[in-house]
């Protein structure tokens, strides 16, 4: 299998990992897109989130258990984070290995947006 992914739970590929159990590995994000920027990835092999089977129900909530664990270790949980999830080459998945997102570490905005700025067009 020529998964990156895959290579860094073997230790073929390095990576700045941060948490490694016997399911999951979580490490740093090497393009950054907020100060913390983690990738939490289950070891098993599951191409992306189209490709989930029944079985995997357990590993699932497993991750985003552990996503919540991440987030106060890193003392973020309180101040708040972003989890994110991309599907498919259209939905921003590059590597096809399921991987949680977890980004944090944002100055609180000052401004409260109005109502009118809060409108996304082409949302109810």
């Amino acid at each position: 299998m020529n998964c990156l992914f895959c290579k860094i739970a073997k230790g073929e590929v390095p990576a700045e990992i941060i948490y490694e159990d016997e399911k999951f590995l979580v490490f740093k994000d090497i393009h950054p897109k907020a100060p913390i920027h983690l990738l939490i990835v289950p070891k098993k092999h599951i191409p992306s989130i189209n490709h989930l089977e029944l079985r995997d129900k357990e590993l699932m909530g497993e991750l985003f258990l552990l996503s919540q664990k991440i987030a106060r270790e890193k003392e973020v949980a309180k101040k708040g984070y972003k989890l994110v999830l991309n599907v498919g080459r259209g939905g921003g998945q590059l590597i096809d290995h399921l991987h949680l997102h977890l980004l944090a570490g944002w100055t609180p905005p000052t401004h409260h947006p109005s109502e009118k700025e809060r409108n996304i067009p082409g949302m109810p």
